[in-house]
């Protein structure tokens, strides 16, 4: 079952699986959704997707939710007996990251920029093909979604030293535990893995940008296995590109 609504503020997409949650029920939920419209209000993209699931063997509702904002991507995911109150429970995580995420824009130009529309995001240097786009996620090749998506490189590269640069505490890490090519080789296969679930109205590189965030998330939550899997997809790329690839 899935809902959805357009208010002047936040969009909000609704999806149920297993059932449990009424047309009433979610009325409520939009009801409670009044501080986060207000605290997204002046971001030019504001999407919530909601998703509810009942599991039967304990009886709880696990609500995931996750808020696309220009320039990034805030999840939150809880579980209760009731969906409203595991609902309620995101949206007060959510509303906590939000005023985390502006902090870190503070008042520099930067957040004028996202505030404004203006804000540079990620580009291509040459238009991909969303034939070559879909042919290589279908044929789950990695490769050839990296090779689609290579005019993107250089922005997203610039994107997440950016996104870097504003947080002390990954800031810190460059050059030592984290490389910003490992960044951007983990947005690249965050966005080969969710391509098919990603928003179709979103422009692919606002998209692109939106996994910015989660991928350093990421990294820094899982060293050694994501660096595992950002190396491994570094060198299948190198031997397919023959000798003396980079």
């Amino acid at each position: 079952m899935r809902y959805s609504e357009d208010t002047s503020a936040l969009r909000v997409q609704l999806d149920v699986h297993g059932g449990g949650v009424s047309p009433g029920e979610f009325e409520k939920m939009k009801a409670s959704l009044a501080s986060l419209q207000k605290a997204v209000e002046k971001f030019p993209l504001s999407d919530l997707h909601i998703y509810v699931e009942h599991n039967d063997r304990n009886n709880e509702f696990v609500v995931k939710t996750s808020l696309l904002l220009t320039g990034g991507t805030l999840v939150a995911s809880e579980h209760a007996p009731q969906a409203f109150t595991a609902f309620e429970q995101c949206v007060n995580i959510l509303l906590g990251q939000v005023k985390d995420y502006k902090d870190r824009l503070g008042g520099v130009p930067e957040r004028q920029k996202v505030e404004k529309g203006t804000h540079q995001g990620v580009e291509s240097t040459v238009d991909p093909d969303p034939a070559a786009l879909n042919a290589a996620v279908e044929a789950a090749d990695y490769n050839a979604f990296r090779q689609a998506t290579f005019g993107y490189e250089d922005s997203v590269s610039r994107r997440a030293g950016r996104w870097l640069e504003r947080n002390p505490e990954t800031d810190a890490q460059v050059g030592r535990t984290l490389q910003i090519g490992d960044v951007v080789e983990e947005v690249f296969l965050m966005a080969f893995d969710q391509y098919e679930q990603r928003p179709k109205e979103i422009r692919f590189g606002d998209w692109l940008e939106s996994l910015i965030d989660p991928a350093v998330k990421q990294l820094v939550a899982h060293p050694d296995e994501e660096l595992e899997n950002v190396n491994m997809a570094r060198t299948a790329r190198a031997a397919e590109a023959g000798p003396g690839a980079v």
